[in-house]
C-alpha cells in the first residue's frame, strides 16, 4: 500500500498563513485512514480466499471432466462388448459362414484402433481364427484365469492387464466372452485391448493437452500413460474406477496446472477494490458458464461445431470442384462479395464476382492451379454485387479425401481493403514529409538565396541608372546603350535561373520517373548546391564519369536526396580550415548501377550516431526534424537502389547511393 505524505494543514487569515485550525483539518484524514486500516485485512484475506476458490473450482472442473472421460471410455468398451456379443450370437446360432465371420472380425479391429487383436477359440481352446499370429500359450496368467472364471460362471470376464512378450512388447487387457449352445460350452471370443491405445483413441485431445492421464491397478502399477502437455504437478488430481468385471482398473488424472499464484490474485484483488470487483466477478462467471456450455455442445455435436466454426470465420472460404464449380462458400465470403450462398453454389467460370478488368488473370490461373498442389497468396480484385471493387488476397490449396485423392480446391480469401487504404495513407504521409523536408531545406537557403538575388538585382539597377543618366544628358546612340542592356539581360536571366531552380525543387507534384542522364539532374541542382557551399566558404569538386548509362528516376525526388546529402556534408565541415573545406561529388558506373558518392572531410560520426543514423526523428542538429536521411533512403529504395555510408579514410564520411542502370545500344552524352 503506498505511503501518503500528508501536507500540514493551513488556513489564511487576513492574508497571513496561520496554523491555528490544524486539528480541524486533520479530522478530514481520519475516515480515509480508518478505511485503509479496514481494507488492509481485506487486501490480505481476499487474495488467499480467491486462491482457495480458484483451487476448488479447478478441482471440481477436473472431477467433472474426469467423470466425462471415464464415461466415454466405459461407453466405448460397452459398445465393443455389444459388437462382440452379436458376433458370439451368430456363432452360437451358426447362421453365418466362418469366412464371413472372419471378415467381420477383421472389420471390427480396423474400425476400432484401441482393439489389438480378436481371437476365436473352439471348445478345446484351440485357435480357430485370430487377427494376429497367436497361440493359446501366449495368454498371460491373468488371461488364463479369466478364461476359467468366465467358463465356470458363464459370464463375460476381463483379465488383469499384462505385458505380451514378443517383437512388439505391449500391455494388453483381454476380454473373454464364453459361448454356450444348449448349456454346452462351444468356445470363446477374446478381444485384446492395447492399454496405451485406449488413452490415445478414447480420450479427447483437449483433455489430454491439460492433464497427465494414466491407467493403473489398485497397487498403482501403471499400465498406460498419456501426457501430451507434460507431466502433472500433483496439485489437481482425481481417480475413477472403471468398474470392469474381473479387473480393478483405475483411471487417474493429474493436471499439469500448478497452484494459483498469490501475487497475481493480489493484484487482481487490488483492482477489484477500485470498484470493478463485482462487475468482473459477474463477467468471469458468465464467461465461464458460456465456455462450459460451448464445450459441452462441442463434445456432443463435433461436426455441428466444426461447421459453425467455419461459418463464423471472418476469412472467406470457398471450395471448387476439379471442374471449377463452386461447391461451398461460407457466410464471410458471401458478405464479402454480396451474393447469397444459393446464388453462388453450383456456379462455374466466369463467376459473378469476377471483375471484368481481371477476368484474363483469373482464366490464366485456372490451368496453373491444375498443375500445382498449392498456390501461395496472390492479390487480385473481386466485384461486389453492388458494383464496387474489393482488393483481396487469395491462398489456394488442394482438397484431399481420406484416400489422399484430390477432389477439388480449397481457397481462403482475405479482404485487404483496409491494408490498401493504409498503404495509400502511408504514401501520402511520406509525400508530405518529402515536401516538408524540401521546404525546410529552402528555409535554410533563404538567406543565401536573398544574397545571390541581391547581386544581379543591384547590377540591373546600376546599369539601368547609368542608361537613364546617359539618356538625360542628350541624344545617345543605341550602340552606346547596348552593352548596358546586354548586362541587364544577363543579370535578369541569372536571377530567373535561381528562382526557377528553387521553384522546381519546392513545387509539389506526383512522382514522374523518366529515363535520363544523372548529369542533367546535377546540372539542375548544382546552383542550389553552390549557394549552400558559398555560404560555408566551401569549394565544390564534381566528377562525372563519361559516358554513363541512363537511369529511370524522378528528377525532383533525386534532387532532394542530392541536396540533403550535400547539405549534411557542408555542415560537417564548418569547423575546418578554409584549405580543408572541400566537398567532393563523384558519379560513375558501378557494375549494373550508377553510383553517386558525396564525400566530406569533417570529423566523422560516433558509434552511437552510426547505430541510429537512419532512425526516424533522430537528428544531431538542434533544429533538425530527424527525417532527412530516412526520406532519402526511402526515395533511393523506391528507385531500386541502396543508400549506404562509410568512414572516409582521410577523415569525414562518404555517403553513397546506387541507381539501376538502363543499358542501351548507344549511351546518351549528358
Amino acid at each position: 500500500m503506498p505511503i501518503l505524505k500528508l501536507p500540514k494543514p493551513i488556513t489564511i487569515v487576513d492574508n497571513h498563513i496561520s496554523r491555528t485550525r490544524s486539528p480541524f483539518i486533520k479530522q478530514h484524514w481520519v475516515p480515509p485512514i480508518l478505511l485503509a486500516i479496514l481494507l488492509l485485512p481485506v487486501l490480505i484475506l481476499l487474495p488467499w480466499r480467491s486462491q482457495k476458490i480458484e483451487f476448488e473450482d479447478r478441482q471440481q472442473q477436473l472431477i467433472a471432466d474426469t467423470l466425462w472421460v471415464e464415461q466415454g471410455i466405459r461407453f466405448q468398451l460397452i459398445r465393443n462388448e455389444d459388437s462382440l456379443r452379436v458376433l458370439g450370437d451368430d456363432i452360437i446360432a451358426n447362421s453365418v459362414a466362418p469366412e464371413q465371420l472372419k471378415a467381420r472380425f477383421s472389420a471390427l479391429i480396423q474400425k476400432h484402433p484401441e482393439l489389438h487383436q480378436l481371437i476365436w477359440l473352439d471348445a478345446k481352446d484351440q485357435v480357430r481364427f485370430s487377427t494376429r499370429p497367436f497361440t493359446p500359450a501366449d495368454f498371460s496368467l491373468y488371461s488364463k484365469q479369466a478364461i476359467v472364471h468366465a467358463r465356470s460362471s458363464e459370464t463375460p470376464q476381463y483379465a488383469q492387464p499384462a505385458t505380451q512378450e514378443g517383437e512388439d512388447s505391449v500391455i494388453l487387457m483381454d476380454y473373454h466372452l464364453p459361448l454356450f449352445r444348449h448349456n454346452r460350452y462351444i468356445g470363446s471370443l477374446v478381444v485384446s485391448y492395447e492399454m496405451s491405445e485406449i488413452l490415445e483413441k478414447l480420450v479427447p485431445w483437449w483433455f489430454a493437452k491439460d492433464n497427465e492421464i494414466s491407467l493403473t491397478d489398485i497397487d498403482d502399477i501403471v499400465f498406460a500413460m498419456r501426457a501430451d502437455g507434460g507431466y502433472g504437478h500433483n496439485v489437481y488430481t482425481h481417480s475413477r474406477n472403471l468398474d470392469l468385471s474381473g479387473v480393478n482398473l483405475i483411471l487417474k488424472i493429474n493436471s499439469i496446472k500448478s497452484t494459483p499464484r498469490l501475487l497475481s490474485n493480489y493484484l487482481v484483488a487490488a483492482v477489484v477494490l477500485l470498484g470493478l470487483g463485482l462487475v468482473w466477478s459477474l463477467w468471469a462467471l458468465w464467461r465461464d458458464i458460456l465456455r462450459r456450455q460451448a464445450a459441452e455442445t462441442a463434445l456432443r455435436e463435433q461436426m455441428a461445431f466444426r461447421s459453425a466454426m467455419e461459418k463464423s470465420l471472418v476469412t472467406g472460404l470457398r471450395v471448387r470442384s476439379l471442374d471449377g464449380r463452386l461447391v461451398y462458400v461460407n457466410p464471410a465470403f458471401c458478405d464479402m462479395v454480396g451474393y447469397t450462398e444459393q446464388q453462388l453454389v453450383g456456379q462455374k467460370a466466369p463467376l459473378p464476382f469476377w471483375a471484368a478488368e481481371a477476368i484474363d488473370s483469373y482464366q490464366k490461373r485456372l490451368p496453373i492451379m491444375g498443375k500445382n498442389m498449392s498456390l501461395s497468396g496472390f492479390e487480385t480484385v473481386y466485384k461486389h454485387a453492388d458494383g464496387h471493387l474489393i482488393p483481396v488476397l487469395i491462398y489456394e490449396s488442394a482438397l484431399l479425401d481420406d484416400d489422399g485423392m484430390q477432389t477439388g480446391w480449397m481457397g481462403s480469401i482475405l479482404d485487404i481493403s483496409d491494408r490498401k487504404q493504409a498503404e495509400q495513407i502511408l504514401r501520402q504521409h511520406e509525400e508530405r514529409l518529402e515536401s516538408s523536408a524540401r521546404l525546410s531545406t529552402m528555409g535554410e537557403l533563404a538567406s543565401v538565396m536573398a544574397h545571390e538575388l541581391n547581386q544581379p538585382l543591384a547590377a540591373i539597377s546600376s546599369y539601368a541608372t547609368g542608361a537613364l543618366n546617359m539618356m538625360k544628358m542628350g541624344d545617345v546612340e543605341p550602340s552606346v546603350l547596348q552593352p548596358a542592356l546586354i548586362q541587364m539581360q544577363n543579370q535578369a536571366q541569372r536571377a530567373g535561373q535561381i528562382i526557377r531552380s528553387v521553384h522546381d525543387f519546392v513545387v509539389k507534384r506526383e512522382p514522374n520517373r523518366t529515363q535520363m542522364q544523372l548529369k542533367a539532374v546535377f546540372n539542375s541542382v548544382l546552383p542550389l548546391i553552390e549557394l549552400q557551399a558559398k555560404s560555408y566558404l566551401i569549394n565544390v569538386q564534381i566528377y562525372i564519369e563519361h559516358p554513363l548509362p541512363d537511369v529511370l528516376v524522378d528528377s525532383i525526388s533525386l534532387e532532394q536526396v542530392i541536396l540533403n546529402l550535400t547539405r549534411n556534408a557542408l555542415q560537417a565541415m564548418q569547423e575546418l580550415t578554409l584549405q580543408q573545406r572541400i566537398l567532393q561529388i563523384e558519379v560513375k558506373k558501378y557494375g549494373n548501377y550508377v553510383q553517386v558518392e558525396v564525400i566530406d572531410h569533417g570529423a566523422g560520426m560516433d558509434q552511437d550516431v552510426v547505430d541510429r543514423l537512419f532512425s526516424p526523428f533522430f537528428s544531431t542538429k538542434a533544429e533538425g526534424m530527424g527525417m532527412g536521411l530516412n526520406i532519402c533512403r526511402t526515395i533511393i529504395e523506391f528507385h531500386g537502389g541502396q543508400l549506404t555510408f562509410r568512414a572516409n579514410p582521410t577523415g569525414g564520411t562518404i555517403f553513397c547511393f546506387t541507381l539501376p542502370a538502363i543499358e542501351s545500344s548507344s549511351t546518351i552524352e549528358g
